[in-house]
């Protein structure tokens, strides 16, 4: 080990001290290598911050649940668009590689496609927040290597993972590591009558407005850690609001807003999902009266509980203000999925893999950040704890995630001549159970949440990928599904921003098999193969051995037919399998 020039003086006076303590030898080693491994993680991160005496900068993520974008989710949040957005960059292509809750948070925290931290639904038998998650992926979330290797001070509060504080995986006394403060929504999200993990002991909370609405807490809890923290050492909060997820409840002083606002009625608006998966045709079209008055107050009240956010995010601005801290600190704002309201005749949920779904909002303001500027980069939240490490150039932390050759710290800092991504990964596995649905019992077994109407949003069979592919030349979207029908979806955004038309049969062959092989590429990549160019990149090459590093189980029959008959037709490629 090569000890920088920095620490060199230091650890010459620490030898002298050293030798005039009455130590043997070998112990006098063994303290100063446990010094070297101290200095060693140090330096990499005084290094990375610009200069020695620089401390390093923080971190707030304010995360909320089921906030879609493209449906004028953002609309009501006037403070944060003004404090985050016009202070920063927005990012107008942001998605998550799953549409749901507890696979897109595990790709927060773990930087990895659902296909490597094996998150693929909301329960405990989909490893949301299970004994294998906290015993495999736990240990090695961002916040716990910012913690253990950069002495960063770490702090989350509100809903973490939908199983969290389960009795078969721990309880609410299990305390992820890396976490200096926790304060954990025990199980899904709610406003009032819920139980906190503080520190791994139940705070129970009633239905008192002052005392006990959710995202207020949250709010007072992240003001109370930022004045007590330690003022000599960084710091990462993660905020995790209930807003908007159901069951919507908002702040008493805003339960009369937004009167006047219905659901949008745009291209995709209560109409028949033509030649799409079955569990989108059985919808009903047009849906009734009552389904769309169901939609249009969920709409109403969604937006409502966004409000309280908006005071979150200002008490949290002015604080960092107040504090000096405001110019040196880090503040992102995004969602775990996006949401529809009535989109293909799908009254409420999200689980699908359309736009309206898997694309979320994403704001960043701090340090190095030009104010009000957009950014049409593909980008998606398996690059946030990328980001967070792009200033630690002399870790590899980040190199073992899904996104950790992104780091967007360079782009957020203005930096266009780099290379960046044209695809992105989405994959979900359907939450069905093989019984009927106590609400729906004339339905067969295999479908869930069915409402209003017996219209089903989720199955067993709703199991999923697809490439997201946006280049200088392609808006394109290309998708498998895991049934009986091999059922395959692709859109083209460019012509079809609202995805009603399937071109599956209609697109160039040629343009299809290469989307199938990136999609079989990707299902199998992990870390570096997951950032390897996509069919539209001039660098790309199509190389077989990528598909088969992790095995063949999960290809659709779909995939391996078109991989065959690729292989048969062009004798020119070669491949050992």
């Amino acid at each position: 080990f090569k000890l920088p020039p920095l620490y060199a003086p230091g650890l010459d006076s620490c030898r002298a001290a050293l030798g005039s303590c009455a130590m043997s030898p070998a112990v006098q080693g063994l303290v100063l290598a446990a010094l070297l491994l101290v200095l060693s993680r140090d330096w990499g991160c005084a290094q990375a911050a610009g200069t020695s005496g620089t401390r390093k900068p923080s971190v707030v993520l304010i995360l909320t649940d089921d906030q879609d974008v493209c449906l004028g989710g953002m609309t009501p949040l006037k403070k944060t668009s003004a404090l985050i957005a016009e202070m920063g960059i927005s990012f107008s292509n942001a998605y998550v590689p799953s549409a749901l809750c507890c696979p897109s948070r595990a790709s927060i925290l773990t930087g990895k496609y659902p296909h490597n931290h094996h998150v693929v639904n909301n329960t405990l038998e989909g490893n949301c927040s299970s004994k294998s998650w906290q015993k495999i992926q736990e240990p090695y979330t961002f916040p716990a290597l910012l913690k253990s290797m950069c002495g960063y001070q770490t702090f989350f509060a509100g809903k973490y993972l939908n199983e969290y504080g389960a009795e078969d995986a721990g309880g609410i006394g299990h305390v992820p590591p890396g976490w200096s403060f926790w304060y954990a929504l025990e199980k899904n999200s709610k406003y009032y009558n819920y139980t906190l993990s503080v520190n791994g002991k139940a705070q129970r909370h009633g239905e008192n407005y002052s005392a006990d609405y959710l995202t207020d807490v949250l709010a007072n809890m992240s003001l109370d850690f930022l004045e007590y923290k330690s003022n000599f050492e960084p710091f990462f909060m993660m905020i995790s609001t209930p807003a908007p997820h159901s069951p919507w409840i908002p702040a008493p002083q805003y339960k009369k807003s937004f009167q006047n606002v219905s659901a949008p009625r745009n291209g995709n608006f209560n109409i028949h999902g033509k030649d799409k998966h079955w569990l989108i045709r059985q919808a009903k079209t047009p849906m009734t009266n009552s389904s769309i008055q169901f939609l249009d107050d969920a709409f109403r009240k969604r937006w409502q509980t966004l409000l309280s956010v908006d005071d979150l995010i200002e008490k949290l601005v002015k604080k960092l203000e107040l504090l000096g801290e405001l110019d040196t600190t880090y503040i992102f704002y995004t969602s775990d999925n996006g949401f529809h309201t009535g989109q293909f005749s799908l009254p409420i949920d999200k689980r699908q893999l359309y736009e309206f779904d898997i694309k979320v909002p994403l704001l960043v303001r701090g340090p190095g950040i030009k104010p009000n500027q957009t950014n049409k980069m593909l980008v998606a939240n398996i690059d946030l704890g990328s980001h967070y490490f792009g200033y630690l150039q002399d870790l590899i932390i980040n190199k073992d995630t899904d996104g950790g050759g992104w780091s967007l710290l360079p782009r957020l800092r203005g930096d266009k001549n780099l290379t960046w991504r044209s695809d992105v990964l989405i994959e979900y596995q359907g939450e069905g159970h093989n019984s009927s649905d106590p609400t729906c019992p004339a339905l067969g077994p295999g479908v869930t949440h069915c409402f209003p109407d017996c219209v089903c949003e989720d199955s067993y069979n709703n199991t999923y990928a697809c490439v997201r592919t946006l280049s200088t030349s392609w808006d394109l979207q290309y998708c498998e599904f895991d049934d009986r029908e091999v059922f395959v979806e692709v859109y083209n955004l460019t012509a079809d921003p609202h995805q009603l038309t399937n071109i599956a049969k209609t697109i160039d062959q040629e343009i299809l098999e290469k989307m199938n092989y990136r999609l079989m590429m990707l299902q199998s990549c992990s870390g570096a193969t997951c950032r390897t160019p996509g069919v539209f990149d001039p660098g790309y090459r199509f190389d077989p051995r990528l598909m088969f590093s992790h095995g063949i189980w999960h290809l659709s029959a779909s995939s391996v037919g078109f991989l065959c008959s690729f292989l048969q037709r062009d004798s020119s490629r070669s491949v050992c399998i």
